[in-house]
């Protein structure tokens, strides 16, 4: 299982404009082949800050979402919101490991 976590830090003035974009995009998002789950997170210290949170079958399932057409609608939307450039990091739970 492969975990993502993207850390979005937004303009404050479009923060609402995001949580439209991802409330009409997350089910969608959820249905794709090898997605798992997808929560949406808010930093407790920068409220303008949100991650997202998916759990994937492997780096081939994320990678055919980020070729997806939906990934071409969402994606583009979203960086235009951002105050700074995303961070992605993708991560295996230790005890899968060996």
């Amino acid at each position: 299982m492969l975990l993502r976590i993207v850390r979005l830090p937004l303009l404050p003035e479009r923060v609402a404009d995001f949580l439209v974009l991802f409330r009409q995009s997350e089910a969608r998002i959820r249905q794709q082949p090898g997605c798992h789950h997808l929560e949406l997170w808010q930093d407790a210290d920068q409220p303008h800050t949100y991650c997202t949170y998916s759990h994937w079958d492997d780096a081939a399932a994320l990678n055919a979402y980020r070729r997806s057409a939906l990934f071409g609608e969402v994606w583009p939307a979203t960086k235009r919101l951002l105050a700074a450039p995303a961070q992605a990091f993708s991560v295996v739970r230790a005890a899968e490991q060996g």
